[in-house]
């Protein structure tokens, strides 16, 4: 992670061989970033982006998560990213996710957990995860109720599409377009945030959580958590799962 001059730390997801797929490791430099945002009084942004320029996150990594065959043990890794999610998103500081490539499944519910979407123009996204025959396990669908229109949500959790930014912007997940991805450009989108003064953004985001908190946010995202935990031990998601990685060798 690297702070800015202007008072923005930026995390990156470093696993361009893997199309920045998310491991435990990241999950620790995430929760890391968190931390270090939360308790730096310089910094009032967070931007979460990734290395290169063809995947912002492609999800989980079969690879790893493949071996989990158990509810048990799905919950255990689910409920880990989970509740990194929800800390982000009630983080006491304004978090952007600069999507420069795809998202694809969980890197679109680590967009969710971000206030604002900063797109490349072009750039594929989806929570496809229904194509696997499992839900959002990472809180996304309980988070994009809460930054979208419930109709609009329900279709791209239900359709399971991949859909260009272009798209996501006109169904309201993506607020901004870019022609070129670059933390100047964020830096430039983010600007009135950045010129106002810390305890002010932390006051707003207060607001934001105890909004949450009265509606049992953390709560519902623990049951979508559990849900996708029963579905991922059904043999329909392995299944699924073993014909994706086959198609993909």
């Amino acid at each position: 992670m690297e702070k800015t001059r202007e008072g923005a730390l930026v995390f990156t997801i470093n696993r361009e061989e893997k199309r920045n797929a998310i491991n435990y490791e990241v999950m620790d430099g995430l929760k890391a970033a968190i931390n270090k945002a939360a308790e730096d009084p310089d910094v009032k942004i967070l931007i979460i982006t990734a290395a290169g320029e063809r995947a912002f996150c492609s999800g989980g990594d079969l690879d790893t998560f493949h071996g989990l065959k158990t509810e048990e043990q799905a919950y255990s890794m689910l409920k880990k990213m989970g509740d990194i999610l929800y800390q982000l998103a009630t983080l006491p500081k304004m978090t952007v996710a600069l999507i420069n490539g795809s998202a694809v499944g969980s890197g679109c519910e680590i967009a969710a957990a971000c206030d604002y979407r900063v797109a490349q123009k072009g750039a594929k996204m989806g929570f496809i995860q229904g194509t696997l025959a499992i839900t959002t396990g990472w809180g996304g669908a309980s988070l994009l109720m809460e930054k979208m229109a419930c109709p609009q949500a329900l279709y791209l959790l239900g359709t399971a599409g991949l859909y260009p930014s272009e798209k996501m912007h006109e169904f309201g997940f993506v607020n901004h377009l870019l022609d070129k991805t670059d933390i100047p450009a964020v830096l430039q989108f983010m600007g009135d945030f950045l010129n106002k003064d810390v305890n002010v953004l932390a006051a707003y985001k207060k607001a934001v959580k105890e909004k949450w908190e009265s509606g049992q946010l953390y709560e519902r995202i623990d049951r979508e958590i559990r849900q996708c935990a029963q579905l991922w031990e059904k043999e329909e998601h392995h299944e699924a799962v073993e014909a994706f990685l086959s198609k993909k060798s």
